[in-house]
């Protein structure tokens, strides 16, 4: 399998020349000017188009039982939706309950990806729990399994949370292991405490999601986190960071020496709390947690991209039908069906609604959209943060989020001159709805290869179903 890519402006995060790539066997082995094509390489002309690294999103949820209802896509339709959208490598919160064994959880979730996916793929290994099986079954997890970062909640208590002792044991047992933890940060506590205030008092549309989960109980949570990261020295990445309190949190954190990375995720940074305002229970389609916050946190998420200080964009891709799944949540709906996510003890009100918000398709079409063609930022931090930083923390670097000789040959070809409407009707998920229906896209993945074979070509699917592959990890020395 050969391909030549020609006269393309290649763009990395810190690098940009236009030159010819040849692609052999799954790899990059050559570039620069006039390169020769071997006999029976496919050629193409990428004159007037960009040539990035392969997108990677580091937080995404495919196979997903959660809030008394499974996520919508599975591998074929989410990695499909994630190399139309110029993803070429996804990594995967396992998520199991507390009563589910972590080692046995990876390796159901890892199933659920074999022979489907057509993207590359790798794991974040969800903790739940820690008893005296956690220790075995997490060595076991990076040393057999071979997956580098777990993943914890401080939040959804009752379901996914973890308690401080577990906490403080889950960073301490990543630290002697050389894994990163990425953590949810809110204040558990707060919010359960609070939704049921807010349900007692009769407010139970989805208009009332923010307010039960606001800045404060974010900020709190990842100040929480980074204590015990400090404590025991481990390092941590906090997912789908929403607001400057919650960032400063962090930022803080750095400065006294604990190693940190700050992931934000494209709804906070191209929709508003208004969306989840709307009547008639459209707001429910824009609930997710932490919640979507105000234009101002917005603009300030900008400018911590533009300036460094956030490390990666990605999706938090959670799929739930609204028809159906979001209306779980709806007032008139009746009892849940898994009480544990209702903390309430109230008729169905916004606490029931699947959080989530289906994005990996649109992620860096939103990006490159409302950031590089708007100037928020340049080309070099939009492939920084939607790909060669989540490699690096993640332990993929150079072999993916690179253009190299020895990196894979996973490549986007972009047009940033093509323009068009995002929606459901000609989405690959498999939701019956878009969160950014009607709005309008500036430029696109033309073509999408994964390690040299042809995926999207012409913006059209022409991919193999199982082409994708389990990306294995090694711990940090």
């Amino acid at each position: 399998m050969t391909l030549l890519i020609r006269n393309g402006d290649i763009i990395t995060s810190c690098e940009r020349r236009t030159a010819d790539i040849l692609c052999e066997n799954g790899q990059i082995t050559a570039i620069g000017s006039n390169l020769q094509a071997p006999e029976g390489a496919e050629v193409i002309d990428a004159s007037g188009k960009y040539v990035f690294p392969g997108f990677i999103d580091p937080h995404v949820h495919i196979y997903l039982p959660f809030m008394g209802t499974f996520s919508k896509d599975d591998w074929e339709t989410g990695s499909k939706a994630a190399l139309m959208g110029g993803t070429t490598t996804l990594i995967e919160m396992c998520c199991p309950s507390r009563s589910e064994d972590p080692l046995e959880a990876i390796r159901l979730w890892k199933s659920k990806a074999a022979g489907l996916a057509s993207c590359d793929y790798t794991f974040h290994a969800g903790v739940t729990r820690f008893d005296e099986t956690t220790t075995a079954a997490l060595k076991t997890v990076v040393e057999e399994e071979q997956i580098s970062s777990f993943k914890v909640f401080l939040a959804y208590k009752g379901a996914f949370g973890i308690e401080d002792t577990e906490l403080y044991q889950i960073l301490a047992l990543a630290k002697d292991l050389g894994v990163v933890v990425t953590a949810h940060c809110e204040n558990a506590d707060l919010v359960s405490e609070t939704q049921k205030r807010l349900v007692a008092e009769g407010k139970t549309g989805p208009e009332w999601h923010e307010p039960s989960r606001p800045i404060t109980v974010e900020a709190e949570g990842c100040h929480h986190l980074m204590t015990f990261a400090e404590m025991t020295g481990a390092e941590v990445y906090v997912v789908h960071t929403s607001c400057q309190p919650a960032v400063e949190a962090i930022t803080a954190a750095r400065e006294r020496g604990v190693k940190a990375s700050i992931e934000t995720v494209a709804p906070y940074l191209t929709l508003d709390s208004s969306y989840a305002e709307q009547p008639d229970f459209e707001g429910a389609k824009y609930v997710m947690s932490p919640p979507i916050r105000t234009k101002e946190q917005q603009d300030y998420l900008w400018q911590a991209l533009a300036d460094g200080v956030i490390d990666t964009v990605a999706t938090d891709h959670a799929p739930f039908d609204y028809a159906t799944q979001k209306h779980m949540g709806h007032p008139e709906a009746g009892k849940a069906v898994d009480a544990s996510f209702d903390p309430t003890g109230q008729p169905a009100n916004f606490t029931l609604i699947p959080n989530g918000i289906p994005s990996v398709e649109e992620r860096v079409k939103l990006l490159y959209t409302h950031g590089v063609a708007t100037g928020r930022i340049d080309l070099h931090t939009f492939v920084r943060v939607a790909s060669t930083r989540a490699a690096e923390i993640f332990g993929l670097y150079p072999r993916k989020g690179e253009i190299a000789p020895g990196s894979d040959a996973d490549l986007v070809i972009w047009d940033p001159g093509w323009s068009g409407i995002i929606t459901a009707a000609s989405h690959s998920m498999a939701t019956d709805y878009s969160a950014f229906e009607g709005w309008p896209i500036q430029g696109r993945p033309e073509t999408v290869t994964v390690r040299g074979k042809l995926m999207v070509k012409d913006g059209q699917w022409c991919g193999e179903k199982g082409w994708g592959g389990f990306l294995p990890r090694k711990p940090k020395a």
